[in-house]
């Protein structure tokens, strides 16, 4: 197996978990496949299948649902980034999902910001999938809304205080040592956010509204259009900022290649991740070919040499991201 192989996660060979979380048999959740790509994801079975352990300063995950399917409302410790891959989406906040939602389509960004209750559902007429980005190495556990303790219980279900999850339908035992996870309380729902649907819709850059360019120190001479999504301003790479403007610890671009478009032969300091929402590209790197289609997520070797180019016939729209807030600029090859 080549070392490119190790990094490349194929759509189609994508291994979920379908009881990754407590509310896995509740009602109206029971049909989700979650997927952890790169990194431990926070899924509290620990059958889950990681595709690439390779710490990346962030995690990379998926979620697959048919129409209706929703995830239950919950919180994270870390910045938490969705791009709507297949599929419309209803996001909706609130430790009840009734204080705001918002309405996202394919291509469209969504970051959503720590200590705010958070809840998905495919509200479209097929299945639908979310590509995710968690911050940090290591991004913690999942707190859950109080009513979700009370469904699982309802279907054999219990969380561990160590984050681990016990199915009494299956004749699991209460581990010796180690307590239940206490239902969330009224004074941790307190610390929560609580924000309407105006505020919702600034965590929110639609595909509609990405600022292209191609004067970026990447795409600067070339025919391919570069777009910031998630950061600060980066002077360094020629991008300015997009209301996703705060700390993430990571940063994300969108790439557009018009027919015949390419990039030449550069290298990253940074861990780049690409991810192709529309389209098919071909990569090379360090001298080896790889084409990369819609719903495929590669990550580049630091310092390695890589080319990009589009493929086939239609325009590809390619996400990427990288360690950092900010990106150093590339470093093309004379």
């Amino acid at each position: 197996m080549s070392v490119l192989s190790e990094r490349l996660v194929r759509y189609e060979e994508l291994i979920p978990c379908r009881n990754a979380f407590i509310d896995t048999r509740s009602p109206g959740s029971d049909q989700k496949e979650n997927f952890t790509i790169i990194g431990p994801g926070v899924a509290e079975n620990p059958d889950q299948h990681v595709h690439i352990a390779i710490p990346h300063g962030f995690n990379i995950g998926g979620a697959r649902q048919p129409p209706g399917c929703l995830n239950s409302q919950h919180s994270h410790l870390t910045e938490e980034v969705f791009v709507i891959s297949q599929g419309s989406w209803h996001f909706s906040t609130g430790v009840d999902g009734s204080d705001a939602v918002v309405r996202l389509e394919e291509g469209d960004v969504i970051s959503i910001p720590m200590d705010l209750f958070r809840g998905f559902e495919n509200v479209g007429e097929g299945a639908g999938y979310l590509y995710a980005v968690l911050g940090q190495d290591d991004p913690g556990r999942v707190l859950w809304a109080p009513q979700v303790f009370d469904m699982a219980s309802d279907y054999g279900l219990v969380l561990l205080e160590n984050g681990g999850l016990v199915d009494t339908t299956l004749g699991q035992k209460m581990p010796d040592g180690v307590a239940p996870m206490p239902k969330t309380s009224a004074e941790q729902i307190a610390q929560h956010r609580v924000i309407d649907d105006k505020t919702l819709e600034q965590c929110v850059v639609r595909v509609s509204d990405f600022s292209f360019s191609n004067g970026t120190a990447l795409t600067k001479g070339t025919d391919v259009l570069e777009a910031p999504l998630i950061g600060p301003a980066s002077p360094d790479e020629k991008l300015g900022e997009t209301k996703l403007n705060w700390s993430h610890g990571f940063c994300v671009r969108a790439l557009k290649f018009q027919a015949g478009s390419f990039i030449a032969g550069h290298k990253r300091q940074e861990e780049e991740v690409v991810f192709v929402q529309e389209g098919s590209i071909k990569m090379h790197i360090d001298g080896e070919a790889l084409i990369l289609g819609k719903g495929d997520t590669f990550t580049t070797p630091i310092g390695a040499t890589r080319s990009f180019a589009q493929h086939g016939d239609d325009i590809a729209l390619v996400y990427v991201t990288r360690r950092g807030d900010t990106a150093k600029a590339p470093e093309f090859l004379d």
